[in-house]
């Protein structure tokens, strides 16, 4: 496993680290696969009663890494793909999830959050959806989590000019459980991760079973679309004006498209 995502279990808590700190922790295909792997090693071992993921008290992540992106596209079919293989994971992760989120949590670094069960932040948290601004569309099932849960006027805000959003905020909304010092957010987190491991497995299973039973289709159905309309946008003008602003660090040009 790469040492861009770590993973330590204790007490019934496994606990999730995205560790690539001097780029921010953007997630590259690899570490996609290493989460992936990671998701399923928690879901199938019995000794793994919650998971925690966590980044560092000054990032969580600044979302895809966007050379790694630009040079390994989506190829193959959705299912095989690492990222997918991680969405889907945690998307149906049947234990209690965990994040401690602080700094800039951008694209891919928000989005995973709504399938997460309890989220803490640190008060210098800021999470972005920026996908319209790169000319795809969001993923992961926000656009059908994110108006469910900001409602519909936040949700377009949110999601149509991919402005940051302050923990405050998102506490508001209900994305966040608790703010907290950023010093204090990763080891909060897993305080409750400790408590959650101590109580009956089966109930937390049924309970958070019970509670998402109504939306599991529509989400997976949500994220099929999504997935396949990001894979054409990618193709399109749009997407490749705004990669290519990214790389030459100059602002895009949507004037014409």
């Amino acid at each position: 496993m790469t040492q861009d995502i770590l993973t330590h279990v204790e007490s019934g808590v496994m606990t999730i680290t995205l560790n690539r700190l001097a780029r921010k922790n953007s997630v590259t295909t690899t570490m996609y696969a290493a989460l992936a792997d990671a998701i399923a090693q928690a879901r199938d071992d019995a000794a793994v009663r919650v998971a925690v993921i966590q980044g560092h008290e000054t990032v969580f992540s600044a979302g895809n890494d966007i050379g790694d992106f630009l040079d390994q596209p989506p190829a193959g079919p959705a299912e095989e793909r690492p990222v997918f293989r991680f969405m889907h994971g945690l998307a149906t992760f049947p234990k209690p999830v965990i994040a401690a989120v602080c700094g800039p949590a951008v694209g891919i670094g928000t989005t995973l959050l709504f399938h997460c069960d309890l989220v803490y932040a640190g008060d210098n948290a800021a999470f972005s959806m920026p996908f319209v601004n790169l000319g795809i569309c969001p993923e992961f099932g926000s656009t059908l989590l994110v108006p469910q849960m900001f409602g519909y006027h936040r949700a377009a805000e949110a999601l149509m000019l991919g402005e940051p959003f302050m923990a405050e905020a998102a506490l508001e909304a209900g994305l966040v459980n608790r703010v907290l010092p950023p010093t204090e957010a990763n080891g909060y987190a897993n305080g409750v991760a400790r408590k959650l491991a101590a109580k009956p497995s089966s109930s937390l299973a049924e309970t958070k079973r019970l509670m998402k039973k109504g939306q599991q289709q529509l989400v997976q159905q949500q994220i099929q679309e999504e997935g396949a309309i990001f894979t054409r946008m990618l193709r399109e003008p749009a997407a490749r004006e705004a990669f290519g602003a990214f790389m030459d660090k100059r602002k895009p040009d949507f004037s014409k498209l």
